[in-house]
């Protein structure tokens, strides 16, 4: 289901102190730029409570939330903006097609893709953030050591994502039919996880990194 269009979150876009509006200046200057050791990229952040959360929660890192949707980037926008902690956050309101012009080669230490829009019919299946493009330009900018971290409800796009992820470069570290049977507290939800938990549906999640 497309969100609606919110329009104070649309407006809130061009008051953001945490909004990167040229992410592409910022390439292979993150680290720098966000303060941190280590640092995480959210690709498809929503409205964005998962990188709010994990940046919190460990402070020497620093998070990097993507959202193409404008509505969902605006309500992510002022939850950072309103954080009082020192959580290190960035946000990019832009379409994760160009994460290299955004990234250098080797930069990102860990990639989350957390509850991707399945794009469940096989023509649309090139949109997918595990599809064989993204997995080409993620491989990219990830460290030597870097991961991906990928959690889903949805079985169809988990199968289909592991073998894209085990034909295109990737090996598996860890895996998972049904994640929150135990608990993760180095992990937040995110809110489609408080949900699907909720409601007692399993999480998929894998782990990968470059071969």
């Amino acid at each position: 289901m497309r969100m609606r269009k919110v329009k104070w979150a649309v407006d809130y876009l061009t008051e953001s102190t945490h909004i990167v509006t040229s992410p592409d200046s910022l390439k292979g200057r993150w680290k720098e730029y966000l303060n941190c050791n280590e640092l995480h990229v959210e690709i498809g952040c929503g409205k964005g409570n998962y990188s709010l959360n994990m940046a919190i929660k460990y402070p020497e890192q620093g998070y990097v939330a993507i959202e193409k949707n404008e509505s969902a980037a605006g309500m992510a926008a002022k939850k950072f903006d309103e954080n009082e902690s020192e959580a290190h956050l960035a946000l990019i309101r832009g379409d994760a097609s160009e994460i290299v012009n955004w990234f250098e080669e080797g930069e990102v230490d860990v990639i989350h893709l957390n509850f991707s829009d399945p794009w469940p019919k096989k023509r649309y299946a090139k949109r997918r953030l595990s599809s064989k493009s993204f997995l080409n330009q993620y491989r990219m900018i990830l460290s030597e050591k870097g991961q991906i971290q990928m959690k889903t409800d949805n079985s169809s796009l988990f199968e289909y994502s592991v073998l894209e992820f085990q034909n295109n470069g990737f090996t598996m570290i860890d895996f998972s039919v049904d994640y929150r049977r135990e608990a993760h507290d180095e992990d937040v939800m995110t809110e489609y996880e408080e949900k699907f938990v909720e409601k007692e549906q399993p999480i998929y999640r894998c782990v990968w990194k470059k071969i």
